[in-house]
C-alpha cells in the first residue's frame, strides 16, 4: 500500500492505494508521471521538461527500495503496478517509466494492470549505439538486474546480434551517485572498476544504461579513449513522450503554461531528509515534496 501525507504545498490523500479513493489528487489533473527507484530519473525528467515546457510533471522516487537493481523481478513487478496506480490516483495523464530495471520487470505487467493509460517504457540505447558504432563493439553499463532480463536480450537480439555487445554491470554506482554525489571518491573508485573493462574490449561506443550514470557522463568519457562516444536515452523517451501524447490528444497547448512557470513536483516512498540531501548532492532542487508511506 501506498498511503500519502503532505510537505510543502501538497495535498493530503486519504490512507488507501485504490485509484478511486483519492478525490483530491496532490496535482492539478493532467500531469505526465515519471518514477524511479531513486533521482537517476530526474535527468530523464530533465529531457522531458526541456522538450515540453508546457508539461506539467509529478516525480515519485521510490526510495524505500533503492536500487531497484537489487530486488527481485517478481517484486519489481508488483511495485511497478503499485507505483502507477498511485500516480493515476494522483491525477496522471502518462506515466514514463524512467528506469531500465523497472522497465524491464514491470513494463508489460504495468501495460497490461493499465490499459488506457500511455506508459512510456526507458530502455538502454542500443539501436541508437548500433548506428553510431564505426567497429561493431558496444559497451553497455547497467544494472545486474537490467542486463539480466529477458527484455534486455530480446533488445540485443533485435538490433544488435551481428555485433560485439559487451555488458558492464555496475553493482553499487547508482546508490553511490545519489548517497554520496557524482564527484565522490567512491563513484570514482567505482568508475575506475567499471570502465577499465570497456576500454580495453575496444568499444567505440558505451550506452548509460542507467538513468543515474547521466551524471557521471564526464567521469566515465575521461577513463576511454579519445573518441568513444557515450549516450543514453533521455532526449529518445522526451521524443516519444510527444509523439504519444499528440497522437492521444494529450498534448498540453503551448502557451498554457510558459516555461517559467513549469510544474514538477516530487513525492517519494522514503525518509524526507534523505531525498532533500540526495538533491543537493546531485545539484537539484524542488520545492515541493511529498512522502507516500
Amino acid at each position: 500500500m501506498i498511503t500519502s501525507h503532505a510537505v510543502s504545498d501538497f495535498v493530503t490523500d486519504p490512507a488507501s492505494d485504490a485509484v478511486h479513493q483519492y478525490p483530491h489528487p496532490s496535482i492539478d489533473q493532467g500531469a505526465v508521471g515519471v518514477f524511479d527507484s531513486g533521482l537517476g530519473g530526474l535527468t530523464v525528467l530533465s529531457a522531458l521538461r526541456a522538450r515540453l515546457p508546457h508539461e506539467k510533471f509529478l516525480y515519485f522516487a521510490d526510495t524505500r527500495y533503492l536500487p531497484y537493481g537489487d530486488r527481485s523481478e517478481d517484486f519489481l513487478r508488483e511495485r511497478g503496478v503499485q507505483v502507477v496506480k498511485r500516480l493515476v490516483a494522483a491525477g496522471v495523464k502518462a506515466v514514463v517509466i524512467a528506469c531500465n530495471t523497472a522497465t524491464a520487470a514491470a513494463a508489460e505487467a504495468i501495460r497490461a494492470q493499465c490499459p488506457s493509460l500511455p506508459v512510456i517504457a526507458l530502455e538502454p540505447g542500443v539501436k541508437p549505439a548500433v548506428a553510431l558504432s564505426g567497429n561493431g563493439v558496444i559497451g553497455v553499463m547497467a544494472t545486474t538486474r537490467t542486463l539480466q532480463s529477458a527484455r534486455f536480450d530480446r533488445l540485443v537480439k533485435g538490433h544488435a546480434s551481428h555485433l560485439q555487445i559487451v555488458p558492464q554491470a555496475c553493482p553499487d554506482l547508482a546508490d553511490a551517485i545519489e548517497s554520496e554525489g557524482p564527484q565522490s571518491q567512491r563513484v570514482n573508485q567505482l568508475l575506475d572498476q567499471y570502465v577499465e573493462p570497456l576500454a580495453d574490449a575496444g568499444v567505440d561506443v558505451v550506452v548509460l544504461g542507467c538513468t543515474h550514470y547521466p551524471w557521471v557522463r564526464d567521469g566515465v568519457a575521461a577513463r576511454l579513449p579519445s573518441g568513444v562516444k557515450v549516450i543514453d536515452t533521455g532526449e529518445a523517451v522526451a521524443r516519444q513522450l510527444e509523439r504519444v501524447l499528440e497522437e492521444k490528444s494529450l498534448l498540453q497547448p503551448v502557451g498554457s503554461n510558459t516555461p517559467s512557470q513549469t510544474v514538477w513536483k516530487i513525492a517519494t516512498s522514503g525518509d524526507l531528509a534523505q531525498i532533500q540531501s540526495a538533491l543537493r548532492h546531485l545539484g537539484e532542487h524542488c520545492s515541493s515534496i511529498e512522502v507516500w508511506e
